[in-house]
């Protein structure tokens, strides 16, 4: 019984990362609400988690979510009548689902996506929404991955979904030639979903069960859209550099494995072939940006854990282009690790301290555990350890820290 119960409530994760966004639209179209929509999609999962334990996982689970969900709608809009709210701009992203010539786009998801874009739209919230609207992640996820306090996150969203109802804004998707100027956020956005789902090292949450290889079809579907932007080629590179990876990166009792020490013979070679290939079509066409250096990073890691090379120097020079590209808390991190690999801890410790807001980030604390036992100041080492340990929710990393995971290797 216990079995099958688990069972019901995988398959009802699975429905629900793989049909979120196309149920979406389905019953924006019916609502004429995009929040409305959302509530009733989220009643029609909490049922299926309920009920299907008990009563048996339906044949066509995605249509017995798509009934409740209906059902759910209706309801809602009879006791809050307010079921025209955002009338023209749900009929617009229905017309454009509908519409043969945005085929291009491979998937609806890929249209909300681009249609979170719109100009009217605030930039700082046209990625969290794709986010929540079109993946189905909460706003406390969304926050941890742009690292901002969930209420602000919260309230974010909240601003953009107002005023889009309010000012009446059309989900228009965008015509092929504003496309590359509306493709930062689209990429930002995937980006941040894959690496939510990397995070998850251990799969310990059912919610985001399926969201790496979402997050890397999605990379796929957007260069077969724009084949010649450089970015979405650099983007997919360096996802697939980092799944390939995956199999190798927990022991069969859920030990935590750093790179430094996993058994490249269970890495991917054909995703890893793959992602060279993406990179050096990316290369080619001779516009480097943020992605593209962080795939180039992942490969040149992946070289030499291969070979047994040291190749800090290399990578402490493409961390200081990652960092002109991509100033962010998480890049300024690990290029202050990756100077003292290179052999220079003291100066790495200057400029992780020169991080500001970084005291509650777990992984500066881990960083600062490896640039002070690299340094020579093992007690501090340990210190830090135990607080990036306290501020990690994974028992696996846990262990690492506690144990002086971060100790191995060469000082």
């Amino acid at each position: 019984m216990e079995d099958a119960c688990r069972d019901a409530a995988a398959r009802a994760t699975l429905a629900a990362r793989d049909s979120y966004g196309k149920l979406l639209a389905i019953l924006a179209a019916r609502t004429r609400d995009v929040a409305a929509a959302e509530d009733a999609l989220a009643d029609a999962f909490a049922a299926a988690i309920a009920q299907w334990p008990k009563d048996g996982v339906p044949s066509n689970p995605v249509g017995w979510l798509l009934t409740v969900a209906r059902r759910s709608a209706g309801h809602a809009a009879a006791r809050r009548q307010t079921a025209d709210r955002g009338a023209a701009m749900v009929q617009m992203l229905e017309d454009e689902r509908n519409d043969p010539a945005s085929d291009g786009f491979g998937d609806d998801r890929l249209k909300l996506m681009f249609a979170c874009t719109h100009p009217a739209i605030a930039v700082d919230a046209q990625a969290p929404l794709m986010l929540q609207t079109v993946l189905g992640l909460d706003a406390a996820r969304i926050a941890a991955s742009f690292l901002v306090a969930p209420t602000s996150m919260g309230q974010r969203l909240v601003r953009a979904k107002r005023r889009i109802r309010d000012a009446g804004i059309a989900f228009a998707i965008p015509e092929a030639e504003d496309i590359p100027a509306r493709l930062s956020a689209v990429l930002s956005a995937i980006y941040a979903a894959y690496g939510t789902a990397w995070d998850d090292v251990a799969g310990a949450d059912p919610r985001l069960a399926g969201l790496a290889d979402e997050a890397i079809w999605l990379a796929r579907l957007t260069v077969q859209l724009v084949p010649d932007q450089p970015e979405a080629l650099g983007l997919l590179a360096m996802m697939l550099h980092c799944e390939a990876r995956r199999a190798a990166r927990r022991g069969p009792d859920g030990a935590f494995i750093a790179l430094r020490d996993q058994d490249v013979a269970l890495w991917s070679r054909d995703m890893m072939v793959e992602a060279e290939a993406a990179l050096r079509t990316a290369a080619r066409l001779g516009q480097p940006g943020r992605f593209q250096t962080e795939a180039a990073i992942q490969s040149l890691h992946a070289q030499s854990r291969m070979t047994g090379e040291r190749l800090h120097g290399p990578l402490t020079q493409l961390y200081d282009v990652l960092a002109r590209f991509a100033p962010t808390t998480g890049v300024l991190v690990a290029r202050a690790v990756a100077l003292a690999e290179n052999g220079v801890p003291d100066a790495a410790l200057s400029q992780l301290d020169a991080i500001t807001g970084a005291e509650t980030y777990q992984p500066w604390w881990a960083a600062r555990a490896r640039i002070l036992w690299l340094y020579g100041q093992e007690e501090a080492a340990r210190d830090a350890a135990s607080r990036a340990a306290g501020l990690s929710s994974d028992p696996g990393i846990r262990r690492f820290l506690l144990a002086g995971g971060y100790r191995d290797g060469p000082r």
